[in-house]
Parts: C-alpha cells; sequence; structure tokens
C-alpha cells in the first residue's frame, strides 16, 4: 500500500506524448476509448493551437447509459523548456444523457496537465459528469511512462506506461492498468490490461 502511496505522488508532482486535446490551427483528431469503464468516440476540429471543438459519444458500462456531447478543449498554458514540454488544459462538454427510454441534460468539466521529454512523462486529469437522474461520477487518472529508446522523427516510437484511476463512486475505487503505447506521425495506439482483468484500447488518428 505504502507504493502505492508513493507511485501518486510521484505522478502528481511531476506531471502524455502526442496525444493532445488540441492539434494545429485546421486539423481534424479522431479518438476512440475503451476500457472497464466506457467506450467512447470523439471527433474534434482545431481552429487554433489554443482549442478544438467537436462531438463525442460515449457508452457507459454502469449504469447502461449513452451520452452525445458537444466537446470543448482549451489549450491553456504551454511551458516550453530546451529538453521538455508541459501543456494544461481545461476539458467541457454538454449534451443529453439517455438510458432505458429516459433522457437528461448532461454536462462535463475537467482539466489534464502533462510533462514529458524524449524519455520520462508524467500526466494528470480529472472529468467531473452530471447527468441529473441517469448517472454523476468524478474521475481522476495519472500516468508515468518511459520510453526504450528514443527513435528519431518517422520511427515508430514506444512507450511503456501504468495508468492509476480513482472513482470514488465505482465498484473497484482503484485500479492500474499496465500498458503499452505506440505511435507513428500522426497515428496513436494504446493497448493495456487492467488488473481487475478489463481490456483497455484507444486509438488516435490526425488529419
Amino acid at each position: 500500500m505504502r507504493f502505492v502511496f508513493i507511485l501518486l505522488g510521484v505522478l502528481l508532482s511531476a506531471l502524455p506524448t502526442q496525444a493532445r486535446p488540441v492539434s494545429y490551427p485546421g486539423g481534424w483528431t479522431f479518438i476512440t476509448t475503451n476500457d472497464k469503464d466506457a467506450n467512447a468516440t470523439l471527433i474534434h476540429y482545431s481552429p487554433s493551437a489554443k482549442y478544438s471543438i467537436g462531438w463525442r459519444h460515449e457508452y457507459l458500462r454502469g449504469p447502461k447509459a449513452h451520452a452525445d456531447m458537444i466537446q470543448m478543449n482549451n489549450l491553456v498554458k504551454r511551458w516550453n523548456a530546451p529538453n521538455s514540454q508541459a501543456n494544461f488544459y481545461i476539458k467541457s462538454g454538454a449534451g443529453i444523457a439517455y438510458e432505458d427510454g429516459k433522457t437528461d441534460p448532461a454536462a462535463f468539466t475537467g482539466f489534464a496537465i502533462d510533462w514529458e521529454n524524449r524519455r520520462y512523462f508524467t500526466s494528470y486529469e480529472n472529468k467531473f459528469f452530471w447527468a441529473d437522474d441517469v448517472t454523476k461520477y468524478a474521475k481522476h487518472k495519472a500516468r508515468i511512462g518511459v520510453t526504450p529508446y528514443i527513435g528519431d522523427y518517422g520511427d515508430i516510437h514506444t512507450w511503456l506506461m501504468l495508468q492509476a484511476d480513482y472513482d470514488a463512486g465505482a465498484k473497484d475505487t482503484f485500479s492500474l492498468t499496465p500498458m503499452v503505447r505506440f505511435f507513428k506521425g500522426s497515428s496513436l495506439l494504446e493497448a493495456g490490461y487492467n488488473l481487475d482483468n478489463a481490456v483497455m484500447f484507444n486509438f488516435i488518428q490526425r488529419f
């Protein structure tokens, strides 16, 4: 248990790579995320390097509910150092959630912060979701990662990562997911296996 608290301390004190919620000006991004809690698809457009706007569909396994929302991502601050970069984002959305013929207004907000260089990265993000009688939750996610090699431009880049999730309202409030990330150019793929015996698969494609 002491190891878990030390790990979370590292994750939250240091603060992913190429998985930016805002793309280059005029860029489109397709994102799908799938884990033990939800399946989600997001398509967004970045009018500038400061924000993106798009449509998000999400299936929540716990309440067996769906949500359709307009999502806005804002790059609040970027810190550039000679050999590293850090970013602070705010993500928000509004729309509807529905299950078993019941439909309610839905909204969420949260922030994400990350730090990385060519060898290491850490990140933390949260999400506070509200949909009246359908579901409500507050989730926290942190990651730490290392690359086993430093590739050149155009190579396939590999990251070995550990993700920690906390949700006070879930059956399993705390969980760990060892995972691997591959990216090349504008494509990114993540795969992992949760210690609660659940598969995680994420894919991002920029256009």
